[in-house]
C-alpha cells in the first residue's frame, strides 16, 4: 500500500470526511475475523516489528504473550515490555515510510522519524545539525549536542547524512527530489 499516495488524497478531504473514514477504519481494526487471522500467524518467541506512532517508525521486538486481540512484546533495543494491539504489528514487512512530496518545503511531520539526522538554519543563518528526539504537533525537538536542544518547525528542517572522509567527519544535505 502506498501511504504517500493515500496521504496526498487525504489532504483533499474535509474534516468530516476524515472523521467518517476514522470511524470506518476503527471498526475494521476491531474486526474479529481480521484479528483472528493475525493471531493465527503469531508464535511466542517470534521476531516481529511494530509501528510506534510516537517515533513514526518501526521497532523490532519479540513476542512474549498472545491474547485475544493483543500481544505482549519485548522491544529488542531497550528490553521494555509493551502490550500492543495486533494492528500495530508489521508481519508482512511493509515499508511504513511516507516520502515527502517533491515540492515539499522542509520535512513533513508524516515523513520524519525520531532518530533522523537533520539540519536547519538558526536566526543568524548558520547551519546547525542534529538528531530528532521528539515529534511535537508543530515542531520537532532536535538535539544538537548533549547540552543543546532546539524546537524547529518542520518547514525549516532538511535531511543530512553523516559520512567519514579520512579522519574528518562531514555532513551532507540530501535533496528532496531524488
Amino acid at each position: 500500500m502506498n501511504y504517500t499516495k493515500i496521504l496526498e488524497e487525504l489532504n483533499q478531504a474535509s474534516l468530516f470526511d476524515l472523521h467518517r473514514l476514522q470511524a470506518a477504519i476503527h471498526q475494521e481494526l476491531l474486526n474479529p475475523k481480521r484479528n483472528n487471522l493475525i493471531k493465527a500467524q503469531l508464535k511466542i518467541g517470534q521476531s516481529i516489528s511494530y509501528f510506534e506512532p510516537q517515533l513514526n517508525g518501526l521497532v523490532d521486538a519479540v513476542i512474549l504473550k498472545i491474547q485475544k486481540t493483543r500481544c505482549s512484546v519485548r522491544n529488542v533495543k531497550d528490553n521494555k515490555t509493551w502490550n500492543l494491539p495486533f494492528y500495530y504489528l508489521n508481519l508482512n514487512g511493509v515499508d511504513a515510510d511516507i516520502q515527502p512530496a517533491h515540492n515539499a518545503v522542509g520535512i513533513p511531520k508524516s515523513s520524519l522519524k525520531v532518530g533522523a539526522k537533520v539540519g536547519f538554519k538558526d536566526k543568524d543563518n548558520n547551519d546547525l545539525f542534529g538528531e530528532v528526539i521528539r515529534l511535537n504537533p508543530k515542531r520537532a525537538t532536535v538535539r544538537i549536542n548533549e547540552h543543546c536542544q532546539w524546537l524547529v518547525h518542520y518547514n525549516n528542517l532538511f535531511y543530512v547524512i553523516e559520512g567519514e572522509l579520512g579522519d574528518t567527519k562531514e555532513q551532507a544535505v540530501i535533496p528532496f527530489d531524488l
